[in-house]
């Protein structure tokens, strides 16, 4: 608490309790969620699988992946232990400021939708083509497919915009 000059004892200042309906989810549970789906979807796994393995139903994955609900230290460990990973996997690539604020916006929130379109690794298409480059068995092969990927990308660079 802190004394004011005429002896009196100022209140502390309380902040607003956050409200999913008000505000949104919190940008760390969308983080969070976001990587939960990354792994999962690397793996191969449906929604469905993966809340069988820690005793949920597949929309409270759901909830989970989007940042809706809140992910328990415990579930955590045990989605940690299902997707074959360590728990700070979970916080890898989380921007935060000084204060402790997720960086990246203005306010320091982040929608699902921001996420997403900033995040190529979130969308569905990069994370189907990388689970079937890692399904080609022949490592010359899947050098070859890499070298000609990046040969394409590079060459759209240097062509003259009409």
């Amino acid at each position: 608490m802190v004394k004011k000059a005429e002896g009196k004892v100022a209140k502390p200042v309380r902040r607003a309790k956050r409200s999913i309906a008000k505000d949104g989810p919190s940008p760390i549970d969308v983080h969070v969620g976001s990587r939960v789906r990354l792994r999962r979807t690397l793996l191969g796994m449906s929604q469905e699988k993966l809340g069988e393995a820690i005793g949920l139903t597949f929309q409270q994955v759901q909830k989970y992946e989007r940042g809706m609900n809140r992910i328990s230290a415990s579930k955590l460990w045990k989605l940690s232990n299902v997707l074959d990973v360590p728990v700070s996997y979970f916080f890898d690539d989380l921007g935060v400021d000084e204060d402790g604020r997720v960086a990246g916006s203005a306010a320091g929130e982040v929608s699902s939708t921001d996420t997403l379109a900033l995040d190529p690794m979130a969308k569905r298409e990069t994370l189907e083509l990388v689970r079937a480059y890692y399904k080609i068995a022949d490592p010359l092969v899947r050098r070859r497919l890499f070298e000609l990927t990046k040969a394409a990308a590079g060459a759209g660079e240097n062509t003259p915009a009409e």
